[in-house]
């Protein structure tokens, strides 16, 4: 069985957030990791060479398939950042909060479990904390915390 190819490193998130080109996506970053450090009250961690996460969790799919992944987190691409948001897979209660919640949020494009924001100024932040609070939420009660 094949592992994972995005797994934890030891590069420095701060060296890397200080490493985006673009001026306004570096400071985005910046906003992003307070955000995420504040409802995660977790350090961040670099997964491969983009991924900021924040916490982990171990799955394991009926197919036999199991690793670890990073609970929440963001990646400032170049394009767009991508928030990664789990927990609209957790249960019916969340992905229902998220939609409410999404309508809210601003402009934004998404995928499963990325959402995709061009820059801050485009959401309300209020509104995308409240994502990430309930996200992270959902995973820690259907991965609870070692």
């Amino acid at each position: 069985m094949s592992e994972n190819k995005t797994k934890p490193t030891a590069r420095v998130v701060e060296e890397f957030i200080d490493t985006v080109e673009h001026d306004g996506k570096r400071a985005d970053a910046k906003v992003l990791d307070d955000l995420f450090r504040r409802v995660t009250g977790e350090a961040p961690v670099m997964w491969g060479p983009t991924m900021i996460g924040y916490g982990t969790y171990h799955y394991r799919y009926d197919s036999g398939r199991e690793g670890d992944f990073l609970r929440t987190g963001f990646s400032p691409r170049k394009a767009k950042h991508s928030i990664y948001l789990m927990g609209g897979y957790c249960d019916d209660v969340t992905s229902a909060r998220n939609d409410e919640l999404l309508s809210r949020l601003g402009k934004f494009s998404q995928g499963k479990s990325c959402l995709y924001i061009n820059k801050l100024a485009d959401v309300d932040l209020d509104v995308l904390e409240e994502l990430v609070r309930v996200n992270w939420v959902a995973m820690n009660t259907l991965y609870p915390p070692n």
